[in-house]
């Protein structure tokens, strides 16, 4: 099995993920990404490599970002020890400061004992999977040994909030003065920044999940879990909650009323704004296959087409790169500014969803309001030939139930990349029509697909 993932090489700390492992993958990744060309131009003219190290609060971060920060300086690359921050604005701080790269260590939503290391190239960008696989060869090869003064450095990015913050700010069309936002921090690496953010912006702020103790990070709150911030929301008559994942790379929202916005939503008020301001590259938004179909409809009526792209933000970030476009993203929160950022941002996210509400005097239900969201049901078929989908009667069966459909919905069957697995999505105009399709198709898949 490969050792990166869709996301960086992820698993249980001190089980997969074990501080030999963190301390060879930061070696290995000094060999490969200091053999560049910017890299020898660098050395050439007598310069050191430099590499941004930063992670969020879980416990294990402190013995992986160390271990990290050994490899590489052990490589002789300097390290600016960034401490804990989000995931974007360690990308961000990459270009800010010119380094030749960067890794974050952080398991984004997932629980406290999962840990993962996310590496950047230049720029901030996410690793091409062929630097992925070159990195994952290299770990066999061998290792840069330099002595004396030639062993790296690690010094601590004293004022790596204040840049972030600064650059947040100096993104934003307007301020956003006279809005109650209740911020869900997940306990994780928003927790010191987002509030702060929100505050300087103008926001009147109430902030929970902001207690990281390294244990409890995306514990009941952050942005997988939104029912104590839909209470909050409701009971201190705020206008709208915010919620961030572990290392807030990810933004949903909750309206006043407690109701849900999500991704999509996210993505169709932002493309509307910035489709009126003339930022909106080729009025295009670019998102995955799973986005709602209310979202096609909704950038339908304003003239806006829309970009499908495989599931995961890295192909959003590709497509986004290959057509320059500027907005794209996931239902699940992942939304991508490329004026802005180079990933997905949730600070900056949520920073441009209220100043929308701010700048027309909207509450975010009205805002919302611009897209339908159609019931969508999703079934996981296991125990089947996930390479079996092009099979004459499932596609018999997809093509009854797309037709029967029409206009109102919409069905799509993925293979699952790692299982036995094949997921059916069915959308429709009621959540009684999605089921039934749904379970339909799903039995279709069982019979014909059978391990």
């Amino acid at each position: 099995m490969p050792l990166f993932g869709t996301d960086g090489v992820r698993g249980l700390a001190n089980g997969l993920l074990t501080a030999e492992l963190a301390l060879h993958l930061a070696q290995a990744t000094a060999v490969v990404l200091g053999q560049g060309r910017s890299a020898e131009a660098r050395k050439a003219e007598g310069r050191r490599l430099t590499a941004v190290v930063a992670r969020d609060p879980r416990v294990s971060g402190e013995f992986l970002a160390a271990a990290v920060s050994a490899g590489l300086a052990s490589s002789g690359v300097d390290v600016l020890d960034a401490g804990v921050i989000p995931t974007p604005a360690t990308a961000f701080l990459i270009a800010d400061r010119d380094a030749d790269f960067g890794v974050m260590v952080s398991a984004s939503h997932n629980p406290a004992p999962d840990n993962g290391i996310k590496i950047f190239a230049r720029g901030g960008t996410k690793l091409p999977d062929i630097v992925e696989r070159r990195i994952e060869r290299a770990l066999e090869g061998q290792r840069l040994q330099p002595t004396g003064a030639d062993v790296g450095r690690i010094r601590r990015f004293a004022d790596a909030e204040d840049r972030y913050v600064l650059h947040l700010l100096g993104s934003l069309p307007h301020r956003l003065d006279g809005i109650h936002v209740v911020l869900d921090c997940a306990h994780g690496a928003a927790a010191g920044v987002s509030p702060e953010t929100f505050k300087d912006a103008g926001a009147t702020v109430t902030v929970i999940g902001a207690d990281p103790d390294g244990l409890n990070i995306n514990d009941g709150v952050g942005s997988t879990h939104l029912d104590v911030l839909a209470e909050t929301v409701v009971r201190l008559g705020a206008d709208v909650g915010i919620a961030h994942d572990g290392d807030a790379d990810r933004c949903l929202a909750v309206d006043a009323q407690g109701n849900v916005v999500d991704g999509d939503q996210i993505m169709a008020i932002l493309a509307v704004a910035m489709k009126e301001r003339g930022t909106l590259v080729d009025d295009t938004l670019v998102a995955t296959v799973m986005s709602n179909l209310g979202l096609h409809r909704a950038m339908e009526a304003h003239g806006i087409r829309v970009l499908q792209t495989g599931v995961g933000d890295r192909y959003v970030l590709e497509a986004m790169n290959e057509g320059g476009y500027s907005l794209g993203g996931e239902q699940s929160g992942h939304v991508i500014m490329s004026d802005f950022a180079t990933t997905g941002d949730g600070l900056l996210t949520g920073l441009h969803v209220v100043a929308e509400m701010a700048r027309q005097g909207k509450t975010l239900a009205e805002l919302a309001s611009l897209m339908t969201v159609y019931p969508q049901v999703l079934v996981n078929v296991r125990g089947v030939d996930r390479d079996g989908v092009d099979d004459e009667g499932v596609q018999a069966a997809v093509a009854a139930s797309t037709a029967e459909l029409g206009d109102s919905g919409r069905v799509l069957l993925r293979a699952s990349g790692t299982e036995p697995l094949v997921r059916v999505m069915v959308e429709a105009a009621s959540e009684d029509v999605a089921r039934a399709h749904a379970d339909r198709l799903a039995d279709v898949v069982r019979e014909r697909l059978a391990l």
